[in-house]
């Protein structure tokens, strides 16, 4: 399973590519927000300055509700850097933006889907994607916790994003800390 992290926050992602697992990035219009990052081209820039940090895909989520609207917001995005993956909600228009993008070969990934429906409808896409050759694959988003990221690895999601803090929380057990005390310990008595 990939991990992602989910936050527009360059130290964190620097964090994370320095731990040497990260596969990419998600970010949306509120992790922007949240980081102080506003206005068209410094979202633009941010974008582009996420992709010089990690190796992996950047997901940059459209803003537009319309179909029109989302492909010239995608290209946009896409054209800003090889990596960039163009994000689309699920509603109708996302869909079908989400069709022609696929169809001229530029990434895409759908988000906000939360109910048993929405899954359905795009396992269904996956299925008419996969016949034709169109590699896809199941992101696992709003991870909050490491029992959140152990679920995604247990029911066989290809992605999981969440905070820094659901990836380096995996590192921590109780074991691992009492156990690395006793090695300090007998070091000591003997150094």
């Amino acid at each position: 399973m990939k991990f992602f992290i989910d936050t527009a926050n360059l130290d964190e992602i620097a964090e994370a590519q320095a731990l040497g697992v990260l596969d990419g990035v998600t970010t949306n219009p509120s992790l922007m927000a949240k980081e102080g990052i506003t206005g068209k081209a410094n979202i633009l820039a941010h974008y582009k300055k996420i992709c010089e940090i990690v190796d992996g895909d950047v997901s940059a989520e459209v803003i537009s509700t319309d179909f029109d609207g989302m492909v010239k917001e995608g290209e946009a995005l896409a054209a800003l850097h090889p990596q960039i993956v163009v994000k689309l909600p699920v509603i109708a228009d996302g869909i079908k933006a989400c069709k022609y993008f696929s169809d001229k070969g530029i990434k895409t990934n759908v988000t906000l889907v939360f109910s048993v429906g929405q899954a359905l409808f795009i396992a269904e896409i996956r299925q008419v994607y996969d016949n034709y050759g169109f590699e896809t694959q199941i992101l696992s988003a709003s991870v909050r916790n490491t029992m959140h990221v152990i679920n995604c690895a247990k029911i066989g999601s290809d992605v999981m994003t969440g905070p820094l803090s659901s990836i380096t929380g995996l590192l921590k057990h109780p074991l691992t800390d009492s156990g690395l005390a006793k090695f300090l310990e007998d070091y000591k008595k003997g150094n």
